[in-house]
């Protein structure tokens, strides 16, 4: 329906707000394009849950559909996405790097990335990169991990 684009309203989402938008994000930077299929598949939601939030997101101004088309991401929906993608990443480097099963960390990560704040991530981003670029405390650390 053609109009006026609404502006996005509160800066709080929903983690399913967040989980869509992170999805649609990550298919668009892999294959340029996101269709509802795939959204559904990778969430593993049917096609009509998805085509129900792809309206509601674009009537919050996250994203524009057009039906049969795909979706585009506005700019404040790409920020959103890449937020949660960016979290979602640093986490998982930063608890895979401590050998902790992926199903472990997949679970643990879905829970974790939309409660964490901007401030948390920049500490836990930081960690991260100094375990990554630190090889002997990394494996003090592990060690000290397996005597518990």
């Amino acid at each position: 329906m053609p109009g006026k684009r609404q502006e996005p309203t509160a800066h709080v989402h929903s983690p399913a707000i967040e989980d869509y938008l992170e999805q649609i994000h990550n298919l668009i930077e892999a294959k340029g394009y996101a269709r509802a299929a795939d959204i559904a598949a990778n969430l593993r939601v049917s096609q009509a849950s998805v085509t129900n939030m792809i309206q509601k997101l674009d009537a919050g101004g996250y994203l524009i559909y057009e039906r049969y088309r795909g979706v585009v991401l506005t700019d404040a929906g790409r920020k959103i996405g890449q937020e949660i993608a960016r979290r979602h990443e640093v986490l998982t480097r930063l608890l895979a790097g401590f050998g902790i099963d992926s199903a472990t960390v997949h679970h643990d990560v879905e829970g974790m990335e939309h409660h964490i704040s901007r401030q948390t991530l920049e500490v836990l981003t930081l960690l991260m990169e100094e375990l990554e670029g630190n090889a002997d405390l990394k494996r003090k650390l592990k060690r000290r991990l397996r005597a518990k």
